[in-house]
């Protein structure tokens, strides 16, 4: 198969693929952090992100047949987690809040002036998980893994428009979690 792509992993995955259960131990050390962390982001909860993570690795493990290796194994592998945990967040029967129910088609992009404010990392990352789920989702989705708004509008079951309206929300309450922490820390 000519691809043009080599995966650095692949003799580990065709370890894995006769059975061999280190080679399987192995590809979970190599991938089981940043899957996690991708979870961590679309659940907002660790044990649920546990739960993803676990669950990823064994359909992982039973679909390795199906992995052709046209792309890397960590993108095959990030598409499962990613869908896993949105499944996970739809069965908490936690939905997006639809746009159509306010009557707006979409935002407008907010020009924000945080030029002055310094965030860290943490900072970010821990705000994030103080914002509600349907706008986490959608910013996790968007900036940290890299869909674009049709693929988000897809995978979560909301239109184009929605999810850009999410995550423009998203943003502008990212920012009022930050400017709220900074004022406590300040």
């Amino acid at each position: 198969m000519e691809t043009g792509y080599q995966n650095i992993h692949q003799p580990i995955i065709d370890r894995c693929l006769l059975g061999d259960r280190a080679a399987q131990y192995e590809l979970y050390k190599l991938y089981s952090k940043a899957m996690y962390n991708t979870a961590l982001r679309i659940t907002g909860n660790q044990m649920d992100a546990e739960d993803v993570l676990q669950e990823s690795f064994v359909n992982a493990f039973r679909k390795l047949k199906s992995y052709k290796g046209t792309a890397s194994f960590g993108s095959w592998l990030k598409r499962i987690v990613v869908n896993n945990a949105i499944n996970l967040v739809n069965k908490r029967r936690l939905e997006v809040e639809p746009l159509e129910s306010h009557g707006v088609e979409e935002e407008p992009v907010e020009q924000q002036n945080d030029r002055d404010l310094t965030y860290d990392v943490a900072m970010v990352n821990q705000g994030i998980m103080l914002l509600p789920e349907g706008y986490r989702m959608v910013l996790s989705l968007y900036l940290l893994e890299g869909y674009d708004h049709k693929e988000i509008g897809e995978v979560l079951g909301i239109t184009e428009s929605t999810s850009k309206s999410q995550f423009n929300r998203s943003k502008k309450k990212l920012r009022e979690i930050l400017k709220e922490e900074l004022k406590y820390a300040g």
